[in-house]
């Protein structure tokens, strides 16, 4: 099931578009701001997002005369993609070529300018999910170590004590990637290709940030991680026995 975020400040428009989305058949979230995505992003894992980004410390160009580079508009992008890889089709009240532009720039995969149709707006959110389709993976049966128990299809992961870790879904992301190639090494272009997209295989910095997360979130030790083990310069390996100790990224 396509699930697809609206994310509008403007009550009428939110309603509106999601009631569209709906009759063509797609399941619909709804937020107020880049705020509230970001947090609906930690506990969602859905197809795409459309997005007007204005609400987070930025008012539209075509109401200030502002480019959204100069404001907050494009670092709300930049937040949201840093978080998923996505389809995100932002929604924007300026035709500025500029305001276009810093947009994708700074993660936007398109953009239409406010006031749209929303017949174009379908035939444009149909065109980003053909290209950037969810990723398909088989299925992985429950992994359980002597330190955690995790369930890749339920999205679980649970330590031995019986709490529950929380993970992101970029992390989850990562996570299932290394999960499902258990004691091979993954390598870094193919992690970040298969996360954050084919423009991040240099990111390498990317795998560093998320891997520091995971290995507190999950490892006994993460300065001495067991499980997530690090092959300086080339990729990532989940050792499910623990039984080898690596070095931090």
């Amino acid at each position: 099931m396509t699930t697809v975020v609206v994310c509008d400040p403007d009550n009428g428009n939110r309603r509106s578009t999601a009631a569209a989305l709906r009759f063509s058949g797609y399941t619909v979230e709804t937020t107020g701001s880049p705020k509230q995505t970001r947090s609906l992003l930690r506990r969602r894992c859905p197809s795409a997002l459309i997005l007007d980004p204005s609400s987070d410390g930025a008012s539209s160009a075509g109401a200030t005369g502002a480019a959204p580079g100069s404001g907050g508009a494009t670092d709300a992008v930049r937040a949201l993609r840093a978080m998923t890889d996505i389809p995100i089709l932002v929604v924007f009240a300026s035709a500025d070529e500029w305001d276009k532009v810093t947009l994708l720039d700074a993660g936007a995969d398109d953009y239409l300018a406010k006031p749209y149709g929303i017949e174009e707006l379908l035939a444009r959110l149909r065109a980003a999910l053909r290209r950037n389709p969810p990723a398909e993976h088989p299925a992985v049966a429950p992994i359980v170590t002597a330190d955690f128990a995790v369930d890749v299809a339920e999205r679980r992961w649970v330590r031995g004590d019986g709490t529950e870790v929380r993970l992101t879904p970029t992390e989850w992301r990562l996570v299932e990637m290394l999960l499902h190639r258990p004691g091979h090494l993954v390598t870094q272009a193919d992690l970040l290709r298969g996360v954050w997209g084919p423009t991040a295989v240099e990111k390498t910095e990317y795998l560093r940030v998320y891997l520091n997360g995971i290995r507190h979130k999950t490892e006994p030790d993460p300065a001495r991680p067991r499980y997530f083990i690090t092959a300086p310069g080339v990729g990532l390996r989940f050792q499910p026995d623990g039984g080898r100790v690596g070095q931090p990224c």
